[in-house]
């Protein structure tokens, strides 16, 4: 049992991070979260750095809201996942992720390593997704001063 409960949440979050890497629209990927109003998405960093850092957006509409955020300062290319580790126990899944982000208010881009802990109900819905990345990059892309700092 607890070798197909690993496999379950494995196809889980594989299917999760395929519909950002094939940029599927909000509402696809929201489909990959519980119905429950406990849902959250919570990306590390200081919140001075950008609207979408620091903070849990809560809900179905909170993890919306998060997401067009999102959109709205960054967008991506050649999204990839790899290394996935679950904890079946505790039904969750580790996964390092890679992409070339652009910064919307001045075209300035970065290659980045970015990790999502992801925490499933027992149906295998997204119940928490949490995102480590390249915050400084994004900050400094956004304002224009990353290309300064490559010279």
């Amino acid at each position: 049992m607890p070798h197909q409960k690993r496999a379950q949440l494995l196809e889980a979050a594989t299917a999760f991070c395929e519909a950002f890497a094939q940029k599927k629209p909000p509402d696809e990927i929201l489909h990959h979260f519980s119905p429950s109003d406990a849902i959250r998405a919570h990306e590390h960093g200081l919140p001075e750095l950008a609207p979408f850092l620091g903070r849990e957006f809560r809900g179905r509409a909170g993890v919306r809201e998060y997401f067009q955020t999102v959109a709205a300062c960054l967008s991506y290319e050649d999204m990839r996942f790899a290394d996935y580790v679950v904890d079946a126990a505790e039904n969750r899944v580790a996964v390092r992720g890679t992409a070339r982000f652009t910064a919307a208010a001045t075209g300035e881009s970065w290659d980045e390593v970015f990790a999502y802990a992801l925490t499933f109900d027992d149906d295998r819905k997204v119940v928490s997704y949490e995102v480590w990345a390249d915050t400084g990059a994004a900050y400094l892309a956004s304002k224009g001063q990353l290309k300064e700092l490559r010279r």
